[in-house]
């Protein structure tokens, strides 16, 4: 408890680090007050603690594994125009406004809410802040620039080599520039956007993406900005990590194409595929509640980057992790503290595209960005998941994975010691010279 308490201060939570210190501190105690009792009543107390505390440890760690039913795949293709992202982006009066609404009259009502809001990182948002939205105002610009760079020109002469050779060079280019984690799948239509919606090419045409394999990878956001979701610390973060997320695929498409093989970079604001559909075939997560991969080591704490590509390369494979899902039943905290009511509660559900899964209502999530001024996070910041990369919390992960008695105690444990609701962490030193919110 001691240890847990220092490490919890250092990683900003003072709730946690107060409560285990208090816990060490009446386990102190009470040890040395066990010091007065007599040698007989000493052994009978060690006694009745060493088998209650082996009883436990046993039912902790028990291999018991709740049944969870896998998703099956989508069975259609998604239109990017009908993301929020995308109908953000349209102008009333225009004749893509008023075909589009045309289409889907039952967008236009939800859609007029959030037009009336201040808008994301605009003046008049709850947690908007002039100075600190000067940076991801920077990132968003920065990645703008790079939406007519993911694709190129391929090198007239193709070098050969084997699979395993390809695949180790362009994983660990991706970990040399930055990423996480990466996995590689084949590319499959359901990956894949029917039509364009935002970024490059001709609005509302037909998507054709014909590469056969996508690589993807992950980049951590910082632990401690996004803590202090939904205040600005979060979006400046989210923002920070799209830009490296984005340079990382436009520089591996482009080392692609210098060897000689078509390739294709999918960045923020110019994506033709869904990153978190591909992500979870080659391996790296699983979709949970919140609707956002939730990796091993990280849970949803990450941006995502992608490269399509005919390069030939071996996939990875792609392992239903049940504890995630089952985990992610049992918790709910995601949904607990949503402050737009986006995130729900109890079970998955099957939908017209065959899959089963939570659903999060876009449009309630994205309204709440617009009235904030920022991108929230708050389901990011509270995911146990998404306690930092560290021996204490791989060690709760690691027997989150083997055991659904003991997801039930770290679920139980995470909520009294950060809260069933947490608070917005503070956030770093610098920061906080700037703004005070």
């Amino acid at each position: 408890f001691l240890a847990f308490a220092i490490t919890s201060l250092r990683e900003g939570h003072r709730r946690a680090a107060l409560l285990a210190t208090l816990f060490s501190a009446t386990a102190g105690l009470s040890l040395a007050l066990a010091l007065f009792l007599s040698p007989q009543a000493q052994q009978h107390l060690a006694g009745g603690l060493a088998i209650a505390l082996a009883l436990f440890f046993c039912w902790l760690i028990w291999p018991f594994q709740r049944v969870v039913k896998a998703s099956p795949p989508p069975n259609e293709r998604v239109d990017e125009r009908t993301i929020l992202f995308a109908r953000a982006r349209l102008q009333p009066g225009t004749s893509r406004f008023k075909d589009y609404y045309h289409d889907h009259p039952e967008h236009l009502a939800p859609d007029n809410d959030f037009r009336r809001n201040p808008g994301l990182l605009n003046s008049g948002g709850v947690f908007y802040d002039t100075l600190l939205s000067a940076s991801p105002e920077g990132d968003f610009a920065f990645t703008e620039t790079l939406r007519e760079a993911v694709d190129g020109p391929v090198a007239p002469e193709r070098i050969d080599a084997d699979p395993i050779t390809l695949t180790h060079l362009v994983k660990s280019l991706a970990a040399y520039h930055g990423a996480v984690d990466c996995g590689v799948c084949e590319l499959q239509p359901y990956h894949v956007y029917s039509h364009i919606g935002r970024g490059t090419g001709k609005y509302g045409a037909p998507v054709t993406l014909d590469h056969r394999y996508a690589i993807v990878f992950t980049v951590e956001m910082s632990h401690i900005m996004i803590s202090a979701a939904p205040r600005m610390p979060a979006v400046m973060e989210s923002a920070r990590q799209y830009v490296e997320a984005a340079k990382i695929a436009v520089t591996l498409a482009a080392a692609i194409r210098a060897l000689g093989y078509a390739a294709r970079a999918h960045i923020d604001g110019n994506y033709r595929v869904i990153a978190p559909l591909v992500a979870k075939d080659a391996g790296l997560g699983e979709i949970g509640r919140m609707g956002l991969l939730m990796t091993p080591r990280l849970g949803p704490r990450v941006r995502l980057g992608v490269v399509t590509t005919d390069l030939p390369l071996l996939v990875d494979q792609a392992v239903f992790d049940p504890a995630v899902i089952d985990f992610c039943l049992t918790c709910q905290k995601c949904a607990a503290v949503c402050p737009a009511k986006a995130l729900p509660f109890g079970e998955r559900e099957t939908y017209p595209d065959g899959t089963l899964r939570w659903k999060v209502n876009a449009e309630n999530c994205y309204t709440y960005w617009t009235q904030i001024g920022t991108d929230c996070g708050r389901c990011i910041a509270v995911c146990p998941y998404s306690h930092p990369d560290t021996l204490p919390h791989n060690l709760i992960r690691l027997g989150v994975a083997n055991s659904a008695n003991f997801r039930k105690a770290a679920v139980a444990m995470d909520d009294l010691f950060y809260g069933r609701k947490p608070r917005s962490q503070v956030p770093p030193k610098w920061v906080r010279k700037i703004n005070k919110n």
